[in-house]
């Protein structure tokens, strides 16, 4: 019997960490950081500042230049990781504090101010780049794996600083995740709650910052934006509370940086960020799905169960008043519930409950003119059996005015 195919081999190998005791770190550094950056970008998201983790992203290749350069010039060895990964986190900032002086000390707006940054600082790098091509020792840089991530000959110092630097930054969300929280939905609030907002937004760029430069070498700065932004709009399908979006997005974004490195180990030709990015893409595509509470499958499975509620009351409203049921979809209903019979006869289980609709359509609308609160008045719609709405006392009390007998 054949064994399964040496690509899925290699993949089961990668998941289960039986590449190397390097390639396992590469993998758990790349969970760690994916975890690290769902959680983050969630606050980015909930304070409408998502764009930012673009101009910083943008503005670390010019960093990774110049560190490269100097590196070389005083003799070292211009593809240290550390010394790369300095030199980004300088533009970067530089790059924040940019963005902040544009939209505080000008009319521009923070969008604009991003575009401006992220475009000069990205053009800048560009050009650096072309001039590191052509020096004696630019040819075997690597620079370009720092675009679009490259864990390919990754080596074990490089995975340990990633895996630290991840875990470092996840404790720094737990740290500030309340004051973020606080800030990222009412910076009014928070202010006079005693909670320096600025210093919070701050942070909250620091974290981008550090996040986007120690994903450099996995992801790439092009896509470490993805890894950001992604797993918190995807969280967002399953849940209303702000912490358990972030967790959800910590867990979509962990799961996608180790199933993603696993990929690209599988298959050495495939690009280590692009495969991150795509595998975080395809659980957003399951949350937007399969998600219970937002979902696309979950909605239309919703409106179909309040389509037939509709048409089943409108149905034995009719039988309730002698009428001939006509709507094609009201009588499959019908008769798929036993109420009438394939000759259009109604049945007894059919008289019983239209008897019982006609009466508890009769119930809702002495409720509806007793409740006037709208929290109450929403839940008086009448497609389900009042007894499911309203209490036994309450019931008791409307049928009184109705002249109902209380076996009914």
């Amino acid at each position: 019997m054949p064994g399964p195919p040496p690509l899925m081999t290699a993949l089961i190998d990668a998941l289960l960490l039986r590449n190397g005791y390097n390639a396992a770190l590469v993998a758990i550094g790349a969970a760690v950081l994916g975890a690290s950056a769902g959680a983050t970008g969630t606050f980015l998201v909930l304070r409408k500042r998502a764009l930012v983790s673009d101009a910083v992203s943008h503005a670390t290749l010019p960093g990774i230049c110049l560190a490269f350069i100097a590196m070389t010039a005083l003799g070292g060895d211009g593809r240290n990781l550390a010394g790369l990964m300095l030199g980004s986190a300088a533009t970067a900032g530089l790059g924040l504090v940019l963005v902040e002086w544009i939209t505080r000390r000008t009319r521009l707006a923070e969008d604009a101010a991003i575009g401006a940054v992220l475009s000069v600082f990205f053009g800048f790098g560009v050009v650096l780049l072309t001039v590191i091509q052509n020096l004696p020792t630019g040819k075997q840089a690597g620079l370009q794996g720092f675009l679009l991530g490259s864990t390919a000959g990754m080596l074990y110092s490089e995975a340990l600083l990633i895996a630290f630097g991840g875990a470092l930054a996840a404790a720094a969300i737990l740290v500030l995740r309340r004051p973020m929280t606080m800030v990222a939905f009412d910076p009014g609030y928070a202010a006079t709650a005693g909670v320096p907002v600025r210093t919070v937004d701050l942070a909250m760029m620091g974290l981008v910052m550090a996040i986007t430069v120690i994903g450099l070498k996995i992801v790439g700065l092009v896509l470490i934006v993805a890894l950001l932004i992604i797993p918190a709009v995807a969280a967002r399908f399953w849940t209303e509370r702000s912490g358990h979006v972030a967790a959800i997005a910590a867990a979509i974004g962990g799961l996608s940086g180790y199933v993603g490195v696993a990929l690209s180990a599988s298959a050495p030709k495939l690009p280590t960020g692009p495969m991150v990015v795509l595998t975080c893409f395809a659980l957003f595509v399951i949350s937007l799905l399969m998600a219970p509470a937002r979902g696309i499958l979950a909605r239309a499975l919703r409106h179909r169960r309040f389509q037939i509620a509709v048409h089943r009351r409108q149905g034995l409203l009719a039988l309730a008043h002698g009428e001939p049921v006509i709507e094609p979809l009201t009588l499959r209903i019908l008769r798929r519930a036993g109420l009438i019979r394939a000759d259009g006869v109604v049945t007894e289980a059919g008289r019983a409950q239209a008897a019982k609709a006609l009466i508890d359509a009769r119930r809702y609308e002495i409720a509806r003119r007793m409740h006037h609160e709208e929290a109450i008045a929403g839940r008086l719609v009448g497609l389900e059996p009042i007894e499911t709405v309203l209490t036994p006392d309450e019931i008791r009390v409307i049928d009184q005015r109705l002249g109902v007998p209380r076996s009914v």
